[in-house]
């Protein structure tokens, strides 16, 4: 792993003594803002969970996103408390997790949503963040507002718990339905103060949209991107960050100058290469050579 003293000797900055400009130094974004989506190692997890907390660590990781949790078997066989203690003795933090809320979606019941707060709680998370929803609930313009309408109720009662509820997007959210979208209507009907995004950079281009536009449309709204990168050859796949096709070199100055404050990798896919050789090597990417 490349350490930034290192970085500048290789680059020959440090042994010819050249001044380096206070934005240079900043070039790169914080490490403590460099993240991984849980889900990127979703086969690995329940064989070892501790060797996977521990190996994420060592890729360079600060923050993991949460995904899976189990009100019966917790965390791949911890507790909250028990998974929060082995992310701080590797240093980790975390920041978010996605949390399935069909049921509150669905029927309005707040059971699930109740626990999760609970979750939250114990991990130190600020964000309860929603990974997708279910077809059924978003099949017309109406059902839009109604899930807006949903995501304001669900969000003021974490806010009473001093937590805040995030939505992570796919593709599907752009899908024109009634002369609107379901990714328009969150923005139009949700509270700004109440209702925060993640952007998932790789959906979005998958999508047909522009990230930058999005971004500067909607400052503010946005606490994380998903940096994924996108495969070259096969566009429907993922790739280390630096391999693919996305510009992130230009999206995420955007993304930070709009409010994200996280830059959470996630790979969903891993095309000829170990996955442990494949997150460190985005991480170092995005430690080295992103611009933030």
């Amino acid at each position: 792993m490349i350490n930034r003293r290192k970085f500048l000797a290789q680059a020959g900055l440090v042994s010819a003594g050249v001044l380096i400009k206070p934005d240079f130094l900043s070039a790169a974004i914080n490490s403590k803002q460099i993240g991984l989506q849980l889900y990127t190692l979703r086969n690995e997890l329940p064989k070892d969970v501790k060797g996977v907390i521990a190996k994420v660590a060592t890729a360079g990781y600060k923050e993991v996103e949460t995904f899976g949790f189990d009100k019966k078997t917790g965390y791949w066989g911890l507790t909250s408390k028990e998974f929060s203690q082995l992310l701080k003795s590797h240093g980790l933090t975390t920041p978010s997790g996605h949390y399935g809320l069909d049921q509150f979606f669905g029927t309005g019941k707040t059971d699930d949503l109740k626990a999760y707060i609970e979750v939250a709680h114990d991990t130190g998370q600020s964000y309860i963040t929603v990974p997708s929803l279910a077809e059924q609930f978003i099949k017309t313009a109406e059902d839009f507002k109604q899930v807006a309408d949903k995501m304001n109720k669900a969000a003021a009662i974490c806010k009473t718990e001093g937590l805040k509820l995030g939505y992570h997007n796919h593709n599907f959210e752009w899908k024109l339905v009634d002369g609107t979208t379901f990714y328009d209507t969150i923005l139009k009907y949700t509270d700004p103060a109440l209702v925060h995004m993640e952007m998932d950079i790789f959906w979005v281009v998958r999508a047909g949209q522009d990230p930058i536009e999005i971004l500067n449309k909607h400052k503010g709204r946005y606490f994380a991107v998903h940096v994924k990168d996108r495969d070259k050859t096969n566009t429907n796949l993922n790739t280390e960050i630096g391999k693919g096709s996305i510009d992130f070199k230009k999206i995420l100055p955007v993304a930070k100058a709009a409010g994200v404050k996280h830059y959470i990798m996630e790979q969903e896919n891993f095309i000829n290469i170990d996955p442990y050789v494949s997150i460190t090597e985005s991480a170092n990417y995005m430690k080295n050579s992103l611009p933030v």
